[in-house]
């Protein structure tokens, strides 16, 4: 039996990421003033960042890899965040510490979800949750499928289902040659990704057919890296109590999905 993990009911950006951000921001401002964060984001930590930075009157520069869908840019706009759209055709290890250099040098705070400890912390969280839900209806997970971005996600919550339960953990990634939003190639280098038991890679007309049918047997848009975890689990034909993480929604991929229509 399988369950899916709906992250976009998170309010700030729909996606999962808004755990990320807040766990950031607030840690950044419990250490002291804060006027100004610049962050590499490819979508939804940008979005997260930039409702969030509203609330506390904190400025917010985005810098996003050049293939970054034109809804995220458009809403980064609507939030009043500056958005810087860079040559980076991903966000890898050269494009995270050019984006230090930049804060540096402007004296802004960079957050650094990439290598920031609370970004996995702030997933181990999510861990309980999850725990807890299944543990409401007598089920304990036995396999923790999600996609690997940062890797902040798939390795705080699979950290803690690991200890708890001893859960296998299998990250999702876009196979080679191919780009999905809200994933990235091993080759980027994800801090945590030592938490992930096995790798599975996805095609992104894979991930749109995962988007489909989630929708035309659940009636529930999913986001791309969502539809990507769903191929990932058909592929996998998984025994036991299995839990998806669908980090976000589909309307952000609206440009993306009618290429494929």
């Amino acid at each position: 039996m399988s369950f899916a993990k709906l992250e976009f009911f998170n309010p700030f950006s729909r996606s999962i990421k808004d755990r990320t951000a807040y766990k950031l921001l607030f840690s950044a401002l419990e250490n002291g003033n804060v006027g100004s964060v610049f962050e590499a984001s490819s979508g939804n930590t940008a979005i997260a960042l930039a409702s969030l930075s509203n609330v506390l009157g904190v400025k917010f520069r985005a810098y996003l890899p050049r293939p970054t869908p034109k809804a995220t840019r458009v809403l980064l706009g609507v939030l009043g965040a500056e958005v810087v759209l860079t040559d980076f055709e991903t966000i890898d290890r050269e494009m995270v510490e050019f984006v230090r250099e930049e804060a540096g040098r402007s004296g802004a705070l960079n957050l650094n979800q990439y290598e920031n400890e609370n970004n996995f912390l702030a997933h181990r969280e999510t861990g309980r949750e999850i725990a807890e839900q299944l543990e409401s209806i007598g089920k304990r997970p036995d396999l923790l499928i999600a996609g690997v971005g940062t890797s902040g996600h798939i390795a705080g919550i699979g950290s803690y289902l690991k200890e708890r339960y001893g859960t296998r953990v299998v990250g999702v990634v876009p196979a080679k040659g191919e780009r999905i939003p809200g994933i990235k190639g091993l080759d980027t280098g994800p801090k945590w990704i030592s938490y992930v038991d096995e790798v599975v890679e996805v095609t992104l007309e894979e991930a749109i057919a995962g988007v489909r049918e989630v929708a035309r047997l659940n009636g529930i848009l999913v986001g791309l890296s969502s539809g990507a975890v769903y191929r990932a689990m058909k592929e996998l034909k998984p025994e036991g109590t299995t839990v998806l993480i669908f980090p976000d929604d589909g309307f952000k991929y609206v440009e993306i999905f009618e290429r494929f229509s």
